[in-house]
């Protein structure tokens, strides 16, 4: 009898202690894997991840519940991205999130595997899509629309450096088709309104350290930060520069404005990330990228540092601080 009870304690044994992670395993392999590959760092895209997780979060999936995902940041250095997406693919996943240099790349490497690409330029001159209505293919995604501000961005900076002649204007040195329109699209405003545009290629932490005292040399009473993976993920060394040289700034992200930053003018990147995350959802339940619509901003934000304002001794016109959005103390 003791022996039979023995054995019975050790089925009970065996069917609840070792067969559990047999069922974890299963159900862990049939889980969705996401790809979440960024050109830049962790520390850059944490918060861009946070907003994406929201974002899948309100369409059903939650990381570790029923998808994972698999993260990959290139460290800003674009030949990493196809190795890291052969990775990616290899595992396989069922689709890829990311930011412009990684959804081009994943493009390239895969025309089966959804894309899902979150971009400040124009989805359609980009080669991401044939239209924004019917993006047709593997890819869909949100557009912020970020580098066509450009002028509008340069328009603020004169009203609140109006005695600046010479403006300068950092621009992350790629040949992206939405860093090159936004480079026109500064020089024209600059004609019209009858200012001299300097513009400074970064790519690197010693050119931006170099451009501030060259920017200075040469005059410029007021900086334009571009837009672009680089420039978004060295946002703080430029704010405290910019400081440094007291120089007015104006940005792309609100981010660089809580970093101390003077003024951004921008939809937002994180809801462009939560918009991406939506999305991610909606194509894992089996809706095709190719049938979802480009997602484009519904609202741009006018974001004003006051205390930076104050520290560069800047007055702010009455009819500048009507347009702001946001005040940051």
């Amino acid at each position: 009898m003791a022996s039979h009870i023995g054995r019975r304690k050790f089925l009970a044994t065996f069917g609840g202690a070792a067969a559990w992670p047999l069922v974890a395993r299963a159900q862990q392999s049939a889980m969705p894997v996401i790809g979440f590959l960024h050109s830049t760092s962790l520390a850059n895209a944490a918060h861009l991840a946070t907003a994406f997780r929201q974002g899948l979060q309100e369409a059903g999936f939650v990381e570790g519940q029923n998808v994972a995902i698999e993260y990959r940041y290139a460290e800003n250095q674009i030949d990493r991205l196809p190795t890291l997406l052969s990775d990616l693919i290899r595992r396989p996943v069922a689709l890829i999130v990311g930011n412009t240099p990684s959804a081009l790349a994943a493009k390239a490497a895969t025309a089966t595997v959804p894309i899902v690409f979150v971009t400040g330029g124009d989805p359609v001159r980009d080669g991401f899509v044939a239209s924004l209505n019917r993006p047709g293919n593997n890819v869909t995604g949100v557009s912020f629309l970020n580098s066509v501000l450009a002028a509008k961005r340069l328009e603020l900076l004169h009203q609140i450096v109006p005695k600046a002649t010479i403006i300068a204007a950092m621009s992350e040195n790629s040949s992206s088709p939405d860093i090159e329109a936004e480079r026109r699209d500064l020089l024209a405003a600059a004609q019209a309104i009858g200012q001299q545009l300097v513009v400074l290629n970064v790519s690197s932490d010693r050119e931006i350290e170099t451009a501030f005292p060259t920017l200075v040399q040469l005059g410029a009473g007021a900086l334009h930060v571009g837009t672009g993976a680089f420039t978004n993920s060295q946002r703080e060394r430029i704010v405290a520069l910019a400081a440094r040289y007291r120089i007015p700034a104006i940005y792309n992200w609100r981010e660089a404005v809580t970093a101390g930053g003077l003024m951004s003018y921008a939809p937002s990147i994180t809801d462009g990330y939560r918009q991406a995350g939506i999305y991610a959802g909606r194509i894992l339940k089996g809706e095709k990228p190719g049938d979802l619509p480009v997602m484009l901003p519904t609202k741009f934000e006018l974001v004003l540092n006051l205390k930076t304002a104050k520290a560069l001794g800047l007055e702010i016109p009455d009819k500048l601080l009507a347009l702001v959005d946001e005040v940051i103390d």
